[in-house]
C-alpha cells in the first residue's frame, strides 16, 4: 500500500468519496478542537493564571505537539480505532461505509443539539464506526469486541479514576501545603497551573487527536485496496496533517465552553485548578500508553469534581454528572443506529 502524500493526495482526486470521507474527517477534527480543547485550559483561565486569548494559544500549539509527538511515541489509541471494527474485504463499500459513519456524527450532534442531549464526539465517533461495521457486515461480527471492551474500560476510566485522581491529588496538595504562606502559594501555582494546562493540551491532542487519525488511516488503506491497517506504520504527513488541523480548531476559540467548565461547575482556587489539571492529564496519559480511548471532556470534568469533593460534596454541579449519563444513554445507541442506516443506504445508492 502506497501511503505517501503524493498518493493521497492522488486518491482524494480520483476517488469523491475518499474525498468526502477526509473532509468530514478534518471537518470533525476541526471542531473538535474548537469545543473540546478549551476544556484543556479552562481552569487555567477561571482562576486568572493566564488571559483567554494567550491560553488559546498554548493549548492550539500543544495540542499539535500532543498529536504529534504521542503518536510518534505510542500510537495505540489510534491503532485501537483502526482495529476495533472491520468493514469486510470489499473495500469499496467499506470507505463508502466509513464516509457514512462519519456523516452520521454530523447528523446525530446537530440533532442532539438541536434536543438540547449533550455529545461527546469521541463515544459519537466508536457509536458511527461500530453501527456501519453491523450494516456492511450485517451482525456484530463486524465488531472487535475484544478491542471494543477498550471503550467500556475508558468509561469509568473517564469517570471513576478521573475523580478519584482528582481528589487524591488535591487532597495531598492541601496537605501539604496546610501550613505554608498562602500568597507564596498562589505565586508558586499560578505558574504551576500554567504548566498543568500545557499537559492537559498536550494530552487531549494524543488522545482525541490519535482517535481521528485512526479513521483517516482506515480511509485511506480502503482507498488502496486494503481491507485493514494491520502492518503499516502511520506516516509522519497524516500526524501533521491531523495536528494543524486540530491546532487550527482550538485557535479559533471557546471562551463560552472555558466559562462552563471553569466556572459553572465548581468555583477552584489556583491550587484546585492545577489539581484537577495534572488529575486529568495523568488519567489520559495513563489511557493512551494502553490504547484505551477515553472522552477527554468528561476525564477533565470528573477530576474536577473529585478536587470540588475534598471541599465538600454539595460543592459538585450534579447536573454536569445527568450530562454524562445521558451521553452515555444516547450516544451509543443514538449515534450507532444512525450510522447503521446510513450506511446501508450510502451503499444502495453508491
Amino acid at each position: 500500500m502506497d501511503i505517501s502524500f503524493a498518493a493521497f493526495l492522488q486518491g482524494i482526486v480520483s476517488s469523491p468519496v475518499l474525498l468526502i470521507t477526509v473532509v468530514l474527517t478534518l471537518g470533525v477534527i476541526f471542531v473538535n478542537g474548537w469545543t473540546d480543547a478549551p476544556n484543556a485550559i479552562a481552569t487555567c483561565v477561571t482562576t486568572r493564571c493566564m488571559r483567554v486569548r494567550s491560553a488559546i494559544w498554548m493549548s492550539a500549539l500543544f495540542n499539535f505537539l500532543g498529536v504529534f509527538v504521542m503518536t510518534q511515541i505510542n500510537s495505540s489509541v489510534a491503532s485501537t480505532i483502526s482495529n476495533m471494527v472491520d468493514f469486510g474485504g470489499n473495500t469499496r463499500e467499506a470507505l463508502i461505509a466509513l464516509c457514512a459513519a462519519l456523516f452520521s456524527i454530523v447528523v446525530y450532534s446537530v440533532g442532539a443539539s438541536y434536543f438540547g442531549i449533550p455529545t461527546s464526539e469521541s463515544h459519537s465517533l466508536i457509536a458511527g464506526l461500530t453501527g456501519a461495521a453491523i450494516a456492511i457486515q450485517n451482525g456484530i461480527g463486524g465488531v472487535n469486541m475484544n478491542e471494543w471492551a477498550k471503550v467500556l474500560y475508558g468509561l469509568v476510566l473517564s469517570l471513576l479514576f478521573g475523580f478519584i485522581t482528582g481528589w487524591v491529588v488535591c487532597k495531598l496538595v492541601s496537605v501539604i501545603c496546610s501550613r505554608m504562606d498562602r500568597r507564596k502559594t498562589n505565586r508558586f501555582f499560578k505558574g504551576a497551573q500554567i504548566f498543568g494546562a500545557a499537559a492537559m493540551s498536550f494530552m487531549h491532542g494524543a488522545q482525541d487527536g490519535q482517535k481521528f487519525i485512526g479513521v483517516l488511516f482506515l480511509g485511506l488503506a480502503f482507498s488502496n485496496g486494503q481491507d485493514n491497517v494491520s502492518g503499516f506504520s502511520i506516516p509522519v504527513w497524516l500526524m501533521l496533517l491531523c495536528s494543524i488541523i486540530m491546532a487550527a480548531g482550538t485557535s479559533v476559540g471557546g471562551e463560552k465552553i472555558i466559562k462552563s467548565v471553569g466556572m459553572d461547575m465548581v468555583k477552584l482556587e489556583k491550587y484546585q485548578g492545577f489539581s484537577a489539571d495534572l488529575a486529568a492529564a495523568f488519567c489520559l496519559l495513563y489511557s493512551s500508553l494502553l490504547g484505551i480511548p477515553v472522552s477527554t471532556t468528561h476525564t477533565k470534568t470528573s477530576a474536577i469534581m473529585g478536587v470540588g469533593a475534598v471541599r465538600r460534596l454539595s460543592a459538585i454541579n450534579l447536573g454536569v454528572v445527568k450530562d454524562m449519563m445521558l451521553t452515555w444513554i444516547f450516544t451509543f445507541p443514538g449515534c450507532g443506529l444512525i450510522s447503521f442506516l446510513m450506511a446501508k443506504l450510502f451503499i444502495t445508492i453508491f
